[in-house]
């Protein structure tokens, strides 16, 4: 990576515009190909929607219901490799779906479904329990027409730390990327092909024009501010899902839950993430302007917590003792006609000159869009291989444990989400550091190391995305601001005025757009 546009080469093969989980999915493979490649995202890393997933690496369960077979069986393809590849990165979790008299989808409608997610996969992992047996399993569970319930597997990530593995890797095979950058407008020559793009920094306005053979546009919900779509008829559908989370004693779930909303008889979920539990999603019309940061709205955190109380009405549960909140933008190409939940989430991909957009789609699936989208401007670019395709990750040695406070799984977890880099963080670290953080799946010594090596601009790119306090700690971390703060300064070349500065600025982001909805 880099932090400087003066720093960087001016030409290259391939420019890649979007540091989300699409844009750092084509970086990698093009790099893989050998293409000489730079990517450039003009606010953070996974700052849009790849840091506001719901962290889910799922074949999509709902999409068999309507009728997106092959949607279903690319995304539990992805999800089984993505098991394997990315140990500690990646990981296996078990879903709980209970059956209410009169609820739709029935039983033998979740029996049909879950056994095409079993046949898939190509391994049987669902089975039905009935009422006695499943509600024992469940603190606090509504008994009250209960009949029993599924289990099933899935997968969930760290969203922002997949990013940031797949940047890493590119970078360290020769791959460039500069966040805080902002492609200004397509270059083009007197035919009208595309020849670069003009960059500017984000903070000091310097600007600079940086040629390639194409460019693709993966900037998610702003394709169309470079390149409206060529599809006749659709345009870009912002639509916004928006999560709660809550401290894991507050809503002690043994797995993830999948529920029906009493409401609108939407799919609704509570999950197990990072030592806290998440609730959601939801899924309506975006109207604010893009490039504010979303959040979620009092209505929406009501509509999430009257499923809590159907499901769970002995626990008590309130909005008060919710933890944080976080909104993320769908980028959906629509005819805008649909409800939202009944939009497709296949992505869409369009040429013209040089220039190649993708948009839509899901996490699990980004390595196929990665490879369409570098399909696309092929024709543009250098030959390369497009036989068969290795692993997106390789395959990174765990060492054992030695003296200190890592448990195995804690270690797993670090080379995981870091690669090779792990072992750099875990040999510099004091033992204190490797200390887990209460309350959450991190260590101390995640926070320099972020800090020290991942392009950090701001405070909020690390409490935010690089390690997630934002979303896990009481007052996204900030009543625990002094230890940061000396972990950070050693290196982090602040003074007390930038520090002063970026707490609050910190503070104020968190307050509008992190914090608990309603107070």
């Amino acid at each position: 990576m880099s932090t400087d546009i003066n720093t960087i080469d001016k030409t290259w093969d391939l420019i890649v515009v979007g540091g989300g989980i699409t844009g750092a999915g084509i970086l990698r493979e093009a790099v893989r190909c050998g293409l000489r490649t730079l990517l450039l995202e003009k606010n953070d890393f996974a700052w849009g929607t790849s840091s506001r997933s719901s962290k889910l690496v799922h074949g999509g369960l709902r999409y068999l219901k309507q009728g997106r077979f092959l949607l279903t069986r690319t995304a539990v393809k992805e999800r089984e490799a993505l098991l394997r590849e990315a140990p500690g990165l990646v990981e296996r979790v078990k879903f709980l779906v209970p059956v209410f008299s009169g609820q739709r989808p029935g039983k033998w409608a979740l029996e049909t479904g879950l056994t095409m997610y079993d046949l898939i996969a190509g391994k049987k992992q669902h089975r039905f329990d009935e009422k006695a047996t499943f509600a024992d399993a469940i603190t606090g569970i509504r008994r009250d027409g209960l009949t029993g319930g599924f289990s099933f597997y899935d997968a969930q990530s760290d969203d922002t730390r997949l990013v940031l593995r797949l940047i890493n890797d590119a970078v360290a095979h020769g791959g460039w990327a500069l966040n805080c950058t902002q492609v200004a407008d397509i270059q083009h020559d007197g035919q009208d092909r595309v020849t670069g793009v003009r960059a500017r920094d984000a903070e000091s306005g310097l600007e600079r024009v940086i040629t390639a053979k194409a460019v693709i546009n993966a900037t998610g919900a702003w394709v169309e501010t470079l390149h409206a779509s060529l599809k006749k008829g659709y345009h870009l559908r912002p639509l916004r899902g928006s999560h709660l989370v809550f401290p894991a004693r507050k809503l002690p779930v043994p797995g993830g839950i999948s529920f029906m909303h009493p409401q609108d008889n939407r799919a609704v979920f509570i999950v197990p993430w990072e030592g806290a539990v998440l609730v959601g999603t939801t899924d309506l019309d975006h109207t604010q302007a893009l490039d504010n940061e979303p959040a979620i709205s009092l209505a929406e955190a009501r509509y999430l917590m009257a499923g809590v109380h159907m499901l769970f009405p002995a626990l008590g549960i309130s909005l008060r003792d919710c933890r944080a909140s976080f909104a993320g933008i769908r980028p959906i190409l629509s005819r805008g006609n649909r409800a939202p939940s009944a939009e497709s989430r296949e992505h869409f991909i369009w040429a013209e000159n040089g220039l190649v957009s993708v948009t839509g789609g899901k996490l699990t699936t980004f390595r196929k869009l990665a490879w369409d989208a570098l399909m696309a401007a092929r024709p543009y670019l250098p030959a390369f291989e497009t036989g068969r395709r290795p692993p997106v990750f390789e395959k990174i040695p765990v060492p054992r444990l030695v003296d200190g406070p890592l448990t195995a799984r804690a270690l797993g977890r670090l080379y995981g989400r870091y690669g090779m880099a792990a072992r750099r963080l875990t040999e510099t670290a004091t033992p204190d550091d490797l200390e887990r953080i209460p309350g959450t799946c991190s260590v101390w010594a995640e926070l320099p190391h972020v800090a020290a090596h991942e392009n950090v601009r701001h405070l909020e790119d690390i409490l935010l995305r690089r390690v997630r306090l934002g979303l896990l700690l009481d007052k996204g971390g900030l009543a625990d601001i002094d230890r940061i703060q000396r972990l950070l300064t050693s290196v982090l070349d602040w003074d007390a005025s930038r520090w002063r500065f970026e707490i609050e600025s910190y503070r104020d982001l968190w307050q509008r757009c992190y914090a608990p909805p309603g107070g």
